[in-house]
């Protein structure tokens, strides 16, 4: 390569797939968004061609982005009502579906997100791919790709209801097979909808209504501790000395 080429990871994603991916990167991490029609094609060849071999799939998760960057309170100041707040406010799970919050940034709500190791060339890259459809979130499954993932689909499957085209054998892998819902969703109740518990006298699992009240925990409140600015004007004093 000559010197005016971009040797980077980022670079080098951008030259080989150009409008395929869109790459970001933040904190030195790298991450590469690709269309779900894409995904299998991309993932292929990040496997597979020399300059890239992430052999390891290393994880794959499911996220919902219903709400994203909304808040209903402020974590960096400290305030006398923040309990009450807390506890009658309108966070994710504690509200009525027609005032439920709306996607923020991203008009689309569902994706899936994957974490790939390239141990040849000790690089790291981060996947997302979006479901394009909100009502029946789909993607592609990898299995074909890295079988590591089956479990990791099943798992973002039954937790966010992610469907993955192409898995062998896409079934719930935390909850109960008759569990209704997806519990990691935004809109999923904080307390569920049912409870389960073992009738000796019908000698069964049985389905009950939800008994426990709702419990709201009230977040932390990030202060700038007088420790933490000791610490760091200490340490600023050391790097000027040396």
């Amino acid at each position: 390569m000559t010197d005016t080429q971009d040797t980077s990871l980022a670079g080098r994603l951008t030259a080989r797939f150009g409008d395929m991916l869109s790459i970001s990167v933040a904190r030195r991490e790298v991450t590469a968004e690709v269309r779900a029609a894409d995904l299998l094609a991309v993932a292929t060849a990040l496997r597979d061609e020399p300059s890239f071999r992430f052999s390891e799939l290393i994880d794959l998760c499911g996220i919902d982005y219903l709400g994203y960057g909304q808040t209903e309170w402020e974590t960096n100041t400290a305030a006398g009502d923040g309990f009450s707040r807390g506890v009658e406010g309108e966070a994710m799970g504690r509200f009525s579906w027609a005032g439920r919050p709306h996607p923020g940034r991203d008009p689309r709500r569902f994706a899936a997100v994957i974490h790939l190791l390239s141990i040849e060339h000790n690089q790291r890259l981060r996947l997302r791919v979006f479901a394009e459809d909100d009502t029946l979130p789909m993607v592609p499954s990898l299995t074909g790709v890295w079988p590591g993932v089956n479990w990791f689909e099943r798992e973002a499957f039954d937790m966010y209801g992610i469907l993955f085209d192409g898995h062998p054998d896409l079934r719930r892998i935390l909850t109960d097979y008759g569990f209704v819902g997806h519990p990691f969703r935004k809109d999923f109740p904080l307390i569920g909808n049912v409870e389960v518990r073992y009738d000796p006298d019908q000698k069964r699992v049985i389905y009950e209504p939800v008994s426990i009240e709702p419990r709201v925990l009230v977040p932390r409140t990030i202060r700038d501790d007088a420790d933490l600015l000791q610490a760091k004007a200490e340490a600023a004093d050391h790097w000027r000395e040396n």
